[in-house]
């Protein structure tokens, strides 16, 4: 195994917070999931990972309200109890459906006022550390919803506003509105990153480093395909969900391509697949931490060696080279005109 290392803490955005480079998720917690998938874990469960993720120096977790519809903040939030509240950083979302009021949905300030004393009552708690836009809302005004998430930070009853899920130029657009309107902004950006689908590489880290806002990674293992226990002729592990919900997509040739290559370095390293994974994003310079989720105690244990994983930089050239996106315009464009900028040795 490379060197031994335990959890480290990195600044979230340009923020003075520090939070764990793994960040529990909790999508897992409750009954009926997001998208009507995943949520499983009763009480007694939720506790066992939340104390084992605490315990190996996770501070960060990371929910929201449409997760199992509520269920899962409140069951987080009852396995919370006790805890000193200063403990851990506590992030969770708006935007979903919650109920079938016509107004039960999206970025107003209706619903955002709403949402968050619901939040705040399922997970027992009188503030939201991180408090995140969990989508684009294409019908309320960007200036409407940040104003109204000024009001909760200037209120006390959110620390820090992030977003999720966002294209670049709308990400920019609230960054702008926001120093315009000397609002509250956001400080991190929750999106889709894997070795397998580096779409996020082409406009979005460009800005948020830029930016310097936080990245939040969710699904780093691309919904288990990188977990090493998919094959390319479709068979997989009973009860995966991949087996029966096949999301995030992504380019499967490039992705098996990929884990050939990871299944050699995590030999070289007596390391597991989805370790190389989760340790190809924490060697990202963009990435501020990674969000596991677990439905046992064994997965969650496995994801969390990950921080021992010390990947050379001839291994980290390795898995580039295999999972490199295309060159698309304007990126070659971009390289182009840079390289001619070079001084030429």
């Amino acid at each position: 195994m490379s060197e031994n290392k335990t959890m480290k803490y990195r600044l979230l955005g340009r923020t003075g917070l520090l939070v764990s480079e793994l960040c529990l998720g909790t999508m897992t917690f409750g009954g009926e999931g997001y998208w009507g998938v995943m949520g499983k874990l009763g009480q007694e469960s939720v506790n066992e990972i939340v104390a084992r993720s605490l315990d190996a120096g996770i501070n960060f977790i990371d929910t929201a309200d449409v997760y199992s519809f509520g269920q899962s903040e409140t069951l987080l939030g009852k396995a919370l109890e006790g805890r000193p509240r200063d403990s851990y950083v506590l992030a969770t979302k708006v935007r979903g459906r919650m109920n079938e009021d016509i107004n039960a949905i999206g970025l107003s300030r209706y619903h955002i006022m709403s949402s968050v004393e619901s939040s705040l009552k399922r997970l027992n708690t009188d503030h939201i550390d991180l408090y995140q836009i969990h989508g684009f809302d294409a019908v309320t005004p960007l200036d409407e919803t940040l104003r109204a998430l000024d009001d909760l930070v200037r209120q006390g009853k959110v620390r820090y506003i992030g977003a999720s899920n966002l294209a670049a130029w709308q990400l920019m657009k609230a960054l702008g509105i926001s120093e315009r309107l000397n609002l509250a902004r956001f400080e991190s950006l929750q999106s889709y990153y894997t070795i397998a689908g580096r779409d996020l590489e082409r406009e979005v880290i460009p800005l948020v480093q830029d930016q310097k806002l936080g990245i939040m990674v969710w699904s780093p293992l691309a919904g288990g395909l990188l977990s090493g226990k998919f094959n390319r002729d479709g068979s997989s592990p009973d009860g995966s969900r991949r087996a029966t919900f096949d999301f995030p997509p992504v380019n499967k040739d490039r992705a098996f391509d990929s884990v050939d290559v990871m299944r050699e370095v995590a030999a070289e390293l007596d390391s597991t697949v989805a370790q190389v994974a989760l340790a190809w994003l924490l060697h990202q310079p963009a990435v501020t931490s990674v969000i596991i989720g677990a439905k046992t105690i064994e997965q969650l244990d496995d994801n969390l060696k990950a921080v021992s994983v010390c990947l050379s930089e001839e291994q980290l050239e390795r898995l580039n080279t295999v999972s490199a996106l295309p060159a698309e315009y304007p990126q070659w464009m971009v390289a182009r005109q840079a390289a001619g900028r070079l001084p030429q040795n």
